[in-house]
């Protein structure tokens, strides 16, 4: 019947070969994931806490191994505690390597966004431009078809200035002979041996 303590041994090795697998695993993922953000960040949060579980089994078999009785046995734990520790410290690395892609992953991400909103503001202001250019065109044909009219006005009131002084003089020139015509009748009525 194996011992207490070799049971125990036993579990954290069980356990540390799991955690390492799972860590391994969600490494990989993290490497496969195309976004969006939220998953990103997810997947860090369980390496990290994948990595707490990992470092606790660690330190459990590091202490089981310094209680050993047997000074090989407890050398031999010991030696496979660095062996964890060392793939551990590499295990680290990638985690960290994830976090700073995250972070990366974030920032082109914001850069995206206001990229996005800087084309938007520019559509928006070449559509601006183009209803203005359309306004200013509309306005040039309007005062385009107002200066001929204009035109046609000044035109028309040349004529009726020239008329009215044509009609004046003709008027005068009425009144004239109306008078002629009675100053004669008069004369002929009035002094006929004139």
């Amino acid at each position: 019947m194996a011992a207490p303590q070799d049971v125990h041994v036993r579990i954290c090795n069980q356990e540390i070969v799991k955690f390492d697998l799972e860590v391994k695993a969600l490494i990989q993922d993290i490497r496969d994931c195309s976004g969006p953000l939220s998953a990103l960040t997810e997947l860090n949060a369980k390496v990290k806490e994948k990595f707490q579980q990992l470092r606790y089994r660690i330190q459990e078999l590091e202490q089981s191994a310094k209680e050993q009785d047997k000074e090989s046995e407890k050398q031999l734990l010991l030696q496979e505690v660095e062996n964890h520790k060392k793939q551990m410290l590499r295990k680290t690395t990638k985690e960290s390597l994830a976090q700073t892609s995250s972070a990366i992953t974030e920032s082109l991400m914001g850069i995206s966004r206001m990229m996005s909103q800087q084309v938007h503001q520019s559509e928006e202001a070449m559509q601006t431009l183009v209803n203005s250019s359309r306004t200013i065109l509309d306005a040039n044909e309007e005062f385009k078809s107002m200066s001929g009219t204009i035109q046609l006005g000044r035109k028309l009131i040349t004529k009726y200035n020239r008329r009215e002084l044509t009609d004046k003089l003709l008027i005068f020139l009425a009144l004239a002979l109306f008078l002629a015509t009675v100053l004669y009748i008069v004369k002929k009525r009035l002094f006929p041996f004139l």
